[in-house]
């Protein structure tokens, strides 16, 4: 029932925002919501089913989306950069992890915006590859005389990504990796004590994975917007993805999906609302950000456990 309500939900959003703004528009939006959505689905494994606390997954993205827009320019075809693209996210996801044999809770969590940090200075930084704050400009997405420029085309291959990456995260969260991160997320102690479960390897397999779809969002991201900068990925990123998390269903996969809804939609009906604010309040400075604000706290505290929280986890 509840995977039925998100879908109705999320295509009378679609619909609406092709009354309001276009077809094409509203095409360029999923687009943008599966993208989010792939990000949030990494996030949701790492914080959901295994229960680590992470502050800074828009560096994963970000190391994705550059990795990608270097080889693209060198011409090296997408289905061999957008593999290296997740292969490089899931490598930083690891070395994210690695302060996990050592710390946990929040203390684990600021190292992970430290790494964000430390990612976004190495950027900005390394202007001989990365150009600093100027910026890359990404291709096309395309392939023998094939390019993905058209919104529809777009859309078409972000959906079967997420889709794919749906697959096979129920997949894992099903099988004896999945019981593994639920066991350390619910007790650490009990899991690898009753359990046998080796704490940094299920960890080091939740970022690994995390950071793969992390890296395939930000490959797809780069090529949908067609330039990429250091500042795209900053900490107000980072925390727009947990809140995407949070308010989808930290424990629900699915919950990834209808969080990104949420996250990439909201800024537009506040545009059409903004209009209709009576006096000078649609016309006032910052008026985007306290609306924005209040629908989240709102959403939380209507439903804590996140809008796909009614269904079973995963």
């Amino acid at each position: 029932m509840m995977r039925l309500r998100g879908v109705v939900v999320a295509t009378l959003v679609l619909l609406g925002a092709m009354l309001a703004f276009g077809a094409d528009h509203a095409l360029g939006q999923a687009t943008l919501v599966a993208t989010y959505a792939i990000a949030g689905l990494g996030l949701a494994v790492i914080v959901g089913q295994a229960g680590q606390i992470v502050l800074g997954q828009g560096a994963l993205v970000a190391v994705g989306a550059y990795v990608e827009a270097l080889l693209a320019q060198r011409g090296v075809p997408p289905f061999i950069s957008i593999v290296l693209a997740m292969m490089a996210g899931c490598l930083a996801g690891a070395c994210a992890s690695l302060p996990a044999r050592r710390l946990g809770g929040l203390y684990f969590g600021m190292s992970t915006l430290a790494f964000a940090m430390i990612v976004e200075e190495v950027l900005t930084r390394w202007e001989s590859l990365t150009r600093g704050g100027a910026g890359l400009s990404v291709p096309a997405l395309g392939w023998a005389g094939m390019e993905a420029v058209t919104p529809l085309a777009q859309f078409l291959i972000s959906a079967a990504a997420l889709v794919l990456a749906l697959v096979l995260c129920r997949r894992l969260c099903a099988g004896r990796i999945g019981r593994a991160w639920r066991a350390v997320r619910e007790d650490e102690v009990a899991a690898a004590e009753a359990c046998g479960i080796d704490l940094v390897r299920a960890k080091l397999a939740a970022f690994a994975v995390g950071g793969a779809l992390a890296g395939l969002a930000g490959a797809l991201y780069a090529h949908w917007i067609g330039f990429i900068s250091p500042e795209q990925f900053g900490l107000f990123f980072s925390f727009e993805l947990l809140m995407l998390v949070f308010i989808g269903g930290a424990r629900h996969l699915r919950g990834a999906v209808l969080g990104a809804l949420v996250i990439v939609s909201l800024p537009q009906f506040i545009t059409l609302l903004r209009d209709v604010l009576p006096g000078d309040w649609g016309r006032s400075a910052g008026v985007e950000s306290v609306l924005f604000g209040l629908v989240i706290v709102l959403v939380v505290l209507l439903r804590p456990q996140g809008i796909a929280a009614k269904g079973r986890a995963g």
